[in-house]
């Protein structure tokens, strides 16, 4: 394999955003894993340097961090072209960045501006980055993996902003992968419960859930980064080369079990 800072590589090469945790942190991982270039993108710089401090040396080579507000156009802009100069090409954007808090107390509360704020990361800042990434995917007949949840489709109470974000994202996703196709592939994953507490920076021991909390997945267990990370790797790749415009939800059953109050 060619090494990371040889900008005539052939090598594929995947931006991935809010890289430096949670699930972004796990698909960061595999992608690299696979072989990949990978742009790390992420506006804490701090949660960067974890990630790389993480990465074996060799793979750490083909790891390029760049930290940047996906809510702020013009970072964006620069980001992209940074990784670009380095690398000569785009392959994947892999649109994970976006708070990942849902609760926003009662909508009689809930404030424009913090309305805003979630709809500004969660939503534009996946169409920020998809339109300045298009032209370079279109080049390489590449493709777009954005980061729905399965809130977009079920809800506990007082999570509007958040709901509403994600169900914006799978709209998005095949209003894009009409626009862009054929020569962009533009798909989703909605999580379910994904347990990334490992995937925090500084992680240190394994994190513990309850038993009842495994008891509510058909699939016996919550999820983990890893497994949302080999859905991106799957929808990136070869054999998902006819699939495009979906949603795909990752969610160990939890959606379709039907719950009844006894």
């Amino acid at each position: 394999m060619t090494t990371a800072h040889d900008p005539d590589s052939n090598s594929p090469v995947a931006l991935v955003t809010g890289a430096g945790r949670g699930i972004g942190r796990a698909v960061t991982r595999r992608l690299l894993n696979d072989g990949y270039h990978v742009g790390a993108l992420d506006q804490d710089a701090g949660a960067l340097a974890d990630l790389q401090t993480g990465l074996d040396a060799g793979v750490r080579l083909h790891c390029q961090t760049l930290v940047a507000d996906v809510a702020d156009e013009s970072a964006v802009q620069s980001a992209i072209e940074q990784l670009v100069a380095t690398r000569g090409h785009l392959d994947v954007l892999v649109n994970n960045a976006g708070i990942a808090d849902p609760f926003n107390g009662p909508i009689e509360s809930l404030s424009l501006a913090d309305w805003n704020r979630v709809i500004g990361t969660n939503l534009t800042g996946f169409f920020l980055c998809a339109k300045h990434a298009a032209p370079l995917l279109r080049q390489r007949h590449g493709c777009i993996v954005n980061m729905a949840s399965s809130r977009a489709y079920q809800s506990e109470a007082d999570t509007e902003a958040y709901a509403a974000s994600k169900g914006g994202i799978s709209a998005l996703t095949h209003a894009l992968s009409i626009s862009l196709g054929p020569d962009v592939r533009v798909n989703a994953v909605a999580p379910g419960w994904i347990d990334v507490r490992d995937e925090q920076p500084g992680a240190q021991t394994p994190s513990s859930l309850r038993a009842v909390d495994h008891e509510q997945h058909p699939g016996g267990r919550v999820g983990r980064g890893d497994d949302i990370a080999g859905v991106v790797a799957f929808l990136c790749g070869r054999d998902a080369a006819f699939i495009t415009g979906q949603t795909l939800v990752a969610d160990g059953g939890m959606t379709r079990k039907m719950i009844y109050q006894h």
